[in-house]
């Protein structure tokens, strides 16, 4: 279902992040994908070790995570260019990772075609190459965290649900569908609609208060997606999710639906978040 044919059917939204957040797949993603691939496309094994290890903090431990790809490959080729090697083009990448109005592999193909430099159409082959590498994951590395499933059947029956993500749309469609998790879902926006900003506020356009919609998500991305919007934010804690989806499903939604959740527990919550990634 596009954001054009979307209906609004409860007073109630409440948007999900995919990786990281329902599903179990950011870790690995970064360790098999994002990171080898970008060794591999600038010629950087040498160094291997510790610029992967500093990939995993830009995108996983630290206040970055969840960064956009694009922005995250700046932020770790800049340190490569000042620590390691020169990296040809990288005051190019992040003049476009800047000002691109769409941070997506449409988005750079506009760039290229437009004029760009080599370093973006590295940029497109290292992120073509991760996309490729995440869709030929074993099937048995792509679940849920433990409690998603009931956490969203019971939301499922109070609130439209919407998983807003900025990974690839295809990679997000195989893997709920086959953890059973679409069955609770009324429509899915990943990358190739927008940011989550943009996905949340044209959500809001069709007749939901914003004291009546729920970003759930794992980064501060999702958190200043749902400030931008003036909407309400639940935190799935790293390393603490499996206990993150049973507060959601037995306390968070309650609250959102009795109009207790804005106030004291939404700070406690936003702080328990930012505390857990410090």
């Amino acid at each position: 279902m596009t954001l054009k044919d979307f209906k609004k059917t409860h007073d109630y939204l409440i948007c999900v992040d995919s990786d990281g957040c329902a599903m179990d797949t950011m870790d690995i993603k970064h360790f098999r994908c994002f990171g080898p691939c970008m060794v591999e496309e600038w010629g950087l094994e040498q160094w291997a070790q510790p610029i992967l290890s500093r990939w995993n903090d830009i995108n996983l431990y630290t206040m970055t995570r969840g960064i956009n790809r694009f922005k995250g490959l700046a932020l770790a080729l800049r340190e490569i260019d000042g620590k390691y090697r020169r990296i040809d083009g990288v005051d190019e990448l992040e003049r476009w990772v800047a000002s691109a109005p769409a941070l997506s592999n449409d988005g750079v193909k506009a760039a290229i075609e437009a004029g760009g430099g080599e370093v973006l159409s590295k940029a497109l082959s290292w992120s073509m190459k991760v996309n490729e590498i995440i869709n030929a994951l074993p099937f048995d590395v792509k679940k849920p965290f433990g409690g998603v499933l009931e956490g969203l059947k019971y939301a499922h029956g109070l609130a439209d649900i919407a998983i807003v993500s900025s990974a690839n749309l295809q990679a997000v469609e195989e893997e709920w569908a086959l953890c059973g998790l679409l069955d609770h879902v009324d429509i899915l926006l990943a990358q190739n609609v927008g940011s989550k900003a943009f996905c949340i506020q044209e959500l809001l356009k069709k007749g939901y208060d914003n004291d009546k919609v729920l970003i759930t998500g794992d980064a501060p991305g999702d958190l200043d997606a749902a400030k931008s919007n003036g909407v309400l934010y639940y935190p799935i804690l790293v390393r603490h999710e499996k206990e993150s989806w049973a507060e959601f499903r037995e306390t968070a939604v309650g609250k959102l639906t009795s109009g207790g959740y804005s106030g004291a527990y939404q700070q406690e919550k936003i702080e328990a978040f930012l505390s857990n990634l410090k």
